[in-house]
């Protein structure tokens, strides 16, 4: 089971939000590459990375502390980000910078050709975001709620060649109330890629509940809040996860 610091970008800065309102910050740490370093020494094999005002401009804006992070990380760690990634060029930019997994949210439900077109030119690389609530699929930054049902898209995109799905539920996220099992193995059942929880995740306990459905295909976590405000130890997490799951 693979736990997945999360560092969330906005301003140059590493900041959390709560369910997703970009009105409610709290900040971190004003220098992101060096919390990137702290994760990693407490034994994180993979960052998540979210560009927040790149969601809301749908282009990169945090480019700078991105390029301090991936400069402070070891090659053999992979990196993965998502926000405002629209076209092929800037997927293509990120991958030659030295990003290992490129996330695609909001522009996978709008325009599944773009997709498709990322997965063709970047086999391997393409990692979906999708973000529920009651099993409807929300976009721009969960503003939107459509009538996507998301096990239905999570099969559509799995055909394109999708890496792995992130599902957040995002009643959850940022609140610290628990990870919805129940919804994250309903769709972990319904295809055969990996599936990456988020939001949600509190404690000991979440991780030891995610580890006993590692076999149904959930392969990681997404931590933020829990790490951050010390609800859960990052590597006392990590070493549980091994101890459950290898």
């Amino acid at each position: 089971m693979l736990l997945i610091p999360a560092i969330d970008l906005k301003d140059g800065r590493c900041v959390r939000l709560r369910q997703g309102d970009l009105d409610d910050v709290t900040i971190f740490s004003d220098t992101p590459a060096v919390m990137a370093e702290q994760w990693l020494d407490q034994g994180a094999r993979r960052l998540h990375l979210v560009d927040l005002n790149g969601a809301v401009a749908g282009k990169p804006k945090n480019e700078a502390a991105i390029k301090a992070i991936i400069d402070t990380v070891p090659e053999d760690i992979p990196v993965q980000i998502g926000g405002g990634i629209r076209d092929l060029d800037t997927i293509e930019r990120y991958l030659d910078n030295g990003i290992s997994y490129v996330i695609i949210g909001t522009a996978a439900v709008k325009d599944p050709g773009f997709l498709h077109d990322a997965c063709s030119a970047f086999p391997g690389k393409i990692i979906v975001g999708l973000d529920a609530r009651d099993g409807k699929v929300a976009t721009d930054g969960w503003s939107k709620l459509t009538r996507h049902d998301v096990q239905d898209l999570a099969r559509k995109f799995e055909d394109y060649g999708v890496e792995s799905i992130i599902y957040t539920d995002i009643g959850r996220d940022g609140m610290l109330s628990g990870v919805n099992i129940e919804a994250t193995v309903r769709l972990a059942r319904s295809v055969s890629i990996p599936i990456i929880a988020s939001g949600g995740v509190t404690d000991l306990r979440d991780i030891e509940a995610l580890c006993a459905v590692e076999s149904e295909g959930v392969e990681g976590a997404i931590l933020g809040r829990s790490i951050y405000e010390g609800t859960l130890d990052f590597a006392a997490a990590q070493e549980r996860a091994d101890e459950l799951t290898t």
